[in-house]
């Protein structure tokens, strides 16, 4: 008899409108969320997200915070570009089985009822289905001269498709009456959460403007999960009333009052904010709190300004105990087809006697046509103290011009030109080169006659100093072409071997440096041929590699020193990377000659349980001493330090890697250790350096030095980050940082205390603390690295 019933009951409903009246009742882009345990639910984060991104398996940790902008080997820092939302796809197709506006709605109820005076009532159980939205009520009382409808409770509203998304919808309320535009109207005891994060409660909930504007009365809000047996919230935001303009996406407070643990801490007049749905709206932003041991404690409130959807405009001011009036600003525009951001920053404290100081980064990149992309860079600082002083950068030098690139899957052209800024103090401005420009163009194919693989590379370059005397106002310019081809092939037994030639061809143009030529052109062949006898050995699942390797390379012998000076091969470095080789010079000034071998064994075991270790040794021999090598280094001599690298990578996370240099009698020249544990709860980083001195790479002194980085889950919602740098040969560290940081459903709360023990002439050691909170509800927050504690609410 009931399905007969609930049957006769949709066959009614299909002809009514009633659903056009109950579901507008909440805003497209909103969400509900009650602030008592009933109906409540709680943001949405992924539990199985790692807490910083990374490939999966293991991996060695990076020893340098994931987030800092990119850092060359010269020194210098690339600025930041914006990332670009994804364009949307031009064509949209909508979804077909959505009813359009004005369609019937499906009605379930246990009874249902038509009186004399022309209304239905439905009553017992009533669910209703219109346009993806899902209405609970007890009873549902439709005037049909009127349009009006008395809805009674407990409302629950939801949409069952966003269900665990940010995007989710819960209304819930006692009771209801609608206006005759069945859209606008009056909901008694109601509450309503936006985004799954923002929830407020109120006496009275009224809708307005066709549904789009929200109004309640007498209301609370608030992020955090509210349990039954313990009511009070973390913070909460009580209000005469709040207003939502789903229009706007933007929340405005009539006398709000901010309470932490139910004490109040203070009222304002009025206040409004972005709801959470919201990416980028004009208003504050977190404030940051420092405390710095050079500017005293100060506060940094930004400002942020949208510019349409396309550009932004950040303002922050900083000020500090010490009377430092800094403001700083940060601009940024998508374009079409690229990007750009500046940063800038313009100051007056008390260090510098009220110098004003100041920096300037900015950067752009664009696609052009035929997959070009073109790049621009600039900056500019008062001093490298500056940057210190205000936790920009510590870069030590500054690099501003135009790169041009394109890269195909057999060819490649880049070129770039540009202006370097010292900020060293052992590096005069008029002794380094300033003015640098680079263009290389690199083509792969196959011959078809000899087969193998042949490459083709142009290279020019140039670059010029500010001073005019002679030898230390050197300028230089060179073209290069190299032609290089090689072949291999399987031989019997399973031996590989390979054959390979190269031509290297310079001109050189040098002025302002009477030791050398005015004009130098050179020519340097280079031929050599390689065995590889890899073996393999597969027992009780375990697989063991050994691979013995030998290569032997033949080219004219030449004293460089009498050719062209060296400004681009000064450091030189040996690896497993480049131990086969034909030269380990990483620029063109200097290449290897004379007959040499390299002479390397490598040894792999593949364990079942998912780790491995590995080992490469390897020695280069020569016929004779080379001269780009003479003086001291692991490359100097007949023969070369021994190399031996390792590695261990474990199914655990666990990744270890080291590689030294040593000669016969097993003293280290050079040694490498690092150490990167990635877990779910633990990110464990570290690195140690050892380079002995030499002179001939001006280091006069032996480097030791340890790097370690860390993050690791304390508690539930509580994450630790620790980075030190210590220099043993000094005998003191360099830096040290530790971060904390909380984070819950409705608050986050990040602290760093961090010190700098270096000082020179111009930076002071100095000793920073920052504090920032952050409440949850207001605007689109991503989420941080750890878990996020819970509050558990038991019944």
């Amino acid at each position: 008899m009931a399905q007969t019933v609930k049957r006769w009951h949709r066959q009614v409903a299909a002809r009514m409108a009633l659903m056009a009246a109950l579901l507008p009742l909440l805003p497209e882009s909103s969400t509900g969320q009650t602030l008592t345990g009933e109906g409540q639910t709680l943001p949405a984060y992924d539990a199985d997200q790692p807490f910083l991104p990374g490939p999966d398996g293991p991996a060695l940790a990076p020893t340098e915070d994931p987030d800092a902008n990119a850092r060359y080997a010269d020194g210098t820092e690339a600025a930041h570009v914006p990332e670009i939302a994804q364009r949307p796809p031009s064509v949209r197709i909508t979804d077909s089985g959505t009813p359009p506006d004005g369609s019937p709605a499906t009605l379930l109820a246990d009874y249902l009822s038509l009186d004399a005076d022309n209304r239905l009532t439905a009553s017992g159980g009533v669910v209703i289905w219109y346009r993806g939205k899902r209405l609970v009520a007890s009873r549902v009382i439709y005037d049909r001269e009127t349009g009006s409808a008395v809805i009674e409770g407990p409302i629950h509203l939801t949409e069952p498709a966003r269900a665990g998304t940010r995007q989710e919808t819960i209304v819930i309320a006692d009771s209801a009456q609608l206006e005759p535009n069945l859209q606008d109207g009056i909901l008694q005891g109601a509450r309503l959460v936006l985004a799954r994060e923002m929830q407020m409660a109120a006496r009275q909930m009224t809708r307005s403007e066709e549904g789009n504007v929200t109004r309640l009365d007498n209301v609370v809000a608030s992020s955090c999960q509210i349990c039954a047996e313990n009511p009070i919230p973390l913070w909460e935001i009580r209000a005469r009333t709040i207003t939502h303009d789903a229009r706007t996406r933007q929340l405005t407070f009539d006398r709000p009052q901010i309470r932490a643990f139910g004490t109040p801490l203070f009222s304002l007049p009025w206040l409004t904010a972005p709801d959470p749905t919201v990416d980028r709206m004009t208003g504050f932003l977190q404030p940051q709190f420092r405390t710095t041991s050079s500017l005293g404690f100060g506060i940094k409130l930004p400002y942020f300004i949208t510019l349409g959807d396309h550009a932004d405009i950040t303002v922050t001011p900083y000020i500090s105990a010490s009377q430092t009036r800094t403001l700083e600003l940060r601009y940024r525009q998508a374009f079409s087809n690229g990007a750009m951001e500046w940063n800038g920053a313009i100051s007056r404290d008390d260090i510098k006697n009220n110098d004003t100081r100041g920096y300037l980064f900015g950067a752009a990149r664009f696609e052009l046509p035929r997959g070009y992309m073109l790049g621009f860079q600039l900056q500019t600082a008062s001093n490298r103290a500056y940057l210190l002083d205000y936790d920009i950068t510590d870069a030590d030098r500054l690099w501003s011009g135009v790169t041009l690139d394109r890269i195909r899957r057999d060819r490649m052209m880049t070129a770039r030109i540009g202006n370097y800024e010292s900020l060293r103090d052992d590096e005069p401005d008029e002794m380094t080169p300033s003015v640098v420009a680079d263009a290389l163009w690199r083509r792969r194919w196959t011959p078809g006659r000899l087969g193998g693989i042949a490459d083709l590379e142009w290279s020019l370059h140039a670059h010029r100093r500010s001073s005019d005397e002679d030898v230390l106002g050197r300028d230089m310019a060179r073209g290069s072409v190299q032609l290089d081809w090689r072949r291999s092939a399987i031989l019997p037994g399973g031996v590989m071997g390979a054959a390979q030639a190269r031509l290297n061809a310079d001109i050189y143009r040098i002025r302002q440096d009477s030791v050398y030529d005015d004009w130098v052109a050179r020519a340097d062949p280079a031929i050599a041929a390689e065995l590889r006898w890899p073996l393999a050995r597969h027992r009780g699942g375990v697989t063991h590699i050994v691979e013995p390797i030998a290569q032997v390379i033949w080219s004219p012998e030449r004293d460089y020193d009498d050719d062209v000076p060296n400004e681009d091969s000064n450091l030189v470095e040996f690896d497993e990377g480049n131990l086969f080789s034909l030269s380990r010079f990483p620029g063109w000034d200097a290449r290897e000659s004379g007959l040499r071998a390299n002479l390397g064994l490598g040894w792999t075991r593949i364990d079942p349980a998912g780790w491995s270790i590995g080992l490469t040794a390897g020695r280069v021999l020569r016929s004779g001493s080379d001269s780009a090598f003479e003086g001291s280094g692991p490359l100097s001599g007949n023969t070369s330090d021994w190399l031996l690298a390792t590695h261990y990578s474990g199914a655990n996370g666990l990744a270890i890697a080291n590689r030294a240099l040593f000669d016969d009698g097993f003293s280290i020249s050079r040694n490498e250790l690092r150490l990167g544990w990635y877990q779910p709860g633990l990110q464990v980083s570290a690195g140690y350096l050892w380079l002995d001195s030499d002179p001939r790479e001006e280091r006069f002194a032996s480097v030791s030095e340890l790097t370690t980085s860390g993050g690791w889950q304390l508690a539930e919602g509580w994450w630790a980050t620790t980075e030190t740098r210590y220099d043993f040969t000094a005998d003191r560290a360099q830096k040290a940082e530790l971060g904390l940081e909380y984070r819950n459903e409705c608050i986050t709360v990040e602290m760093s205390l961090e010190r700098r023990f270096t000082s020179t002439d111009e930076v002071n050691a100095e000793t920073r603390f920052d504090l920032g909170i952050r409440l949850g509800g207001f605007g689109q927050q991503k989420s941080g690295p750890g878990t996020v504690a819970r509050r558990s609410c038991m019944r």
